[in-house]
């Protein structure tokens, strides 16, 4: 596997990232003091089962799918607001829905490449794309406190897909 490929659009053993985002959370919650329940740890583990954002009802579905008790909706947002609270997932705001965070270790802008075809999402990390951000909103008079970018297209298996659908 390619190191410098995006994560969600290379070819990886999926059970290792989810395993690895699990234990990052663990460990972090742990230093900062932060209490990861066995619901916000479940949460998690289904935003990072796939590398495609969910939204609070999809996640309520399958806690509910899993569960034998019923699971109510400020039950998620509670265990979602917590893991956005120690940046362990971002919010997609075009979708209204969540992805699991590679480097939830420190603190970054969010910049995402989102794919119409297959719902694939991979968070990318560009100093060029943050100063040019920056840069505008300076020249602007505004002053940056956080940036989220959503970029919508085909990822490469969708892209060569559509190549060859023509």
């Amino acid at each position: 596997m390619d190191p410098t490929a995006p994560l969600a659009f290379s070819r990886h053993n999926h059970s290792h990232c989810v395993h690895d985002a699990l234990d990052a959370a663990t460990t972090l919650c742990a230093e900062r003091g932060a209490r990861l329940t066995p619901l916000r740890k479940q949460v998690l583990e289904l935003i990072w089962q796939s590398h495609k954002p969910l939204g609070a009802y999809a996640l309520l579905d399958q806690l509910a799918a899993k569960s034998t008790k019923p699971v109510a909706p400020p039950t998620v947002y509670r265990a979602l607001d917590f893991l956005l609270e120690q940046k362990l997932i971002h919010r997609i705001g075009a979708l209204n829905a969540f992805i699991g965070c590679p480097h939830p270790d420190h603190h970054h802008a969010s910049h995402f490449l989102l794919c119409d075809d297959c719902g694939r999402a991979e968070e990318i990390h560009s100093k060029a794309v943050s100063r040019s951000i920056q840069k505008a909103a300076s020249e602007a008079g505004f002053a940056v406190q956080s940036q989220s970018l959503e970029v919508f297209g085909l990822c490469p298996d969708c892209s060569q897909q559509n190549k060859h659908d023509r």
